[in-house]
């Protein structure tokens, strides 16, 4: 038989936000090394940001491909183009980005019928859909078509959120900031209601809550579940999540690492790539720290005067991202102290816009990252061998700190108590000066570089020949192959 004919056909359907295109289409081109032809589903307004990519894959011999499927923003209320997370969240106010939020989600809903034209036209051996699809798995069953889900995290956070459910602990405390121990989450991790989704401490039910419940429903009736991590970065919780939770699951990560363009994952770079490693390559090993909070966190222009007024008191050389909307860049920018960038000059970098985060990451400079813990930034960070200043925001991110200061030990949290949903909880410039110090030049920092720069070793171990996650995406394709025939 034709060895085109044989060839294992998967198309991977990320939802429509960077944090979760980016791991994605790294994912699809680590499937493409195996000699498994990957297509990736996305919409018109998407798609330059993967077509380099692809482009760059195939020159390489993988075959990769791009399906667009339009997006219905006119239908749901939504302003044109407006086919990304991100445009939602950039400089619009709480209320307003969860009004949209909620207008984007019935837009993605209304997916579903495009994507069933896809797969009758195309018939693929598998599709790896995101846990915001819900639909995905009874639309892929239609043809039967196996439906992997991707979350986009580690499996410490899905372990705590499975537990949250099956035990309700937040419900047995007196008070939003009384800690309790979650049941059956190995390592006796405390958490207080504070910490959690507002959805899971209200306990209401809006849009959102109904397609988380249905994602876990479809979940449950799915293929299994595709992982971005390593087993040797949290075996506790890959046993649990598969042998006491039950749940299928291959780890296939961290994926970022089978991507040699570091400097272009995501959108175009606000600073230019060789200025940017010019200033790196001027630093002493471990002498710069990289704040960034990600592509969704906001914060308003007192929060923004804290870290700048912490980050100068720590004395230590630094690379700031800042998201503000183009409105903001055109105002007075009065966030920034009198004369901070005088000061500083030489010693600092602001990015205002989108970094090459992978690039800044690894470079030998760089010896802290403060993070809203977002599960790329966090693997990212890991991968990199750079201890950690943990300043959740929202979704899992108070978990993953968790996994982080308390289980990794490679990490120092900035002390944020409560769960956002985009501005974050206020940290005084106190906080931000002594977590910043500590995690570069404090007592612990020697230590603490040491256990994450061997856990970047297990890492880059992992995704080579015969490692965890090396091995586990070949018993993935092996079963999707069989299951095929």
């Amino acid at each position: 038989m034709n060895s085109e004919i044989r060839q294992l056909h998967v198309f991977f359907f990320p939802f429509m936000a960077h944090g979760h295109i980016i791991p994605t289409v790294d994912m699809a081109k680590l499937f493409g090394t195996r000699g498994v032809k990957t297509s990736i589903i996305t919409t018109p307004a998407n798609a330059p940001l993967l077509s380099k990519t692809i482009q760059r894959s195939n020159d390489l011999g993988i075959v990769m491909d791009l399906k667009i499927i339009k997006f219905p923003y006119v239908e749901a209320g939504l302003p044109e183009g407006c086919e990304n997370l991100d445009a939602l969240t950039n400089g619009t106010d709480p209320t307003t980005s969860m009004e949209m939020a909620i207008k984007f989600l019935k837009a993605t809903a209304m997916l579903q019928e495009p994507l069933e034209q896809l797969l009758r036209e195309c018939r693929p051996d598998c599709l790896v859909a995101d846990i915001f699809f819900p639909w995905a798995t009874d639309s892929a069953a239609k043809f039967g078509i196996p439906r992997l889900v991707f979350h986009g995290t580690g499996f410490f956070s899905l372990c705590a959120a499975a537990c949250m459910t099956m035990y309700e602990p937040h419900k047995q405390v007196s008070s939003d900031s009384e800690p309790f121990v979650v049941p059956g989450l190995p390592g006796d991790i405390k958490l207080t209601r504070k910490q959690l989704p507002d959805m899971m401490r209200l306990n209401e039910e809006t849009e959102f809550t109904r397609m988380l419940k249905a994602s876990k429903e479809a979940e449950i009736k799915s293929f299994g579940v595709v992982v971005n991590s390593f087993y040797e970065l949290e075996p506790a919780y890959a046993d649990c999540y598969r042998n006491v939770l039950g749940r299928r699951a291959w780890h296939v990560g961290p994926v970022s690492l089978c991507n040699e363009d570091k400097a272009c994952r995501g959108k175009q770079a606000s600073i230019d790539e060789d200025e940017c490693l010019k200033w790196l390559n001027s630093k002493e090993p471990n002498a710069v720290v990289y704040i960034c909070f990600g592509s969704v966190a906001n914060f308003n222009s007192d929060q923004l005067m804290e870290i700048a007024t912490g980050l100068e008191a720590s004395g230590q050389d630094f690379i700031w991202v800042v998201r503000k909307d183009k409105k903001d860049q055109l105002e007075k920018e009065d966030w920034l102290p009198e004369g901070f960038e005088k000061r500083l000059e030489g010693k600092g970098i602001i990015i205002r816009g989108w970094a090459p985060q992978v690039l800044i990451l690894e470079h030998e400079a760089v010896g802290g990252f403060v993070t809203h813990c977002g599960w790329n930034s966090t693997l990212e960070g890991v991968t990199a061998g750079v201890p950690m200043v943990t300043w959740p925001v929202s979704a899992e991110q108070f978990y993953n700190e968790k996994l982080v200061t308390e289980v990794l030990k490679i990490g120092v949290s900035v002390g944020v108590q409560q769960w956002a949903r985009l501005v974050g909880d206020f940290v005084k410039r106190e906080a931000i000066e002594k977590a910043v110090k500590e995690v570069m030049v404090g007592d612990e920092a020697g230590e603490m570089r040491s256990r994450t720069k061997a856990l970047g070793d297990m890492a880059r171990r992992a995704i080579e020949k015969e490692g965890s996650s090396y091995s586990d995406l070949n018993a993935l394709i092996e079963e999707l192959s069989t299951s095929r025939d």
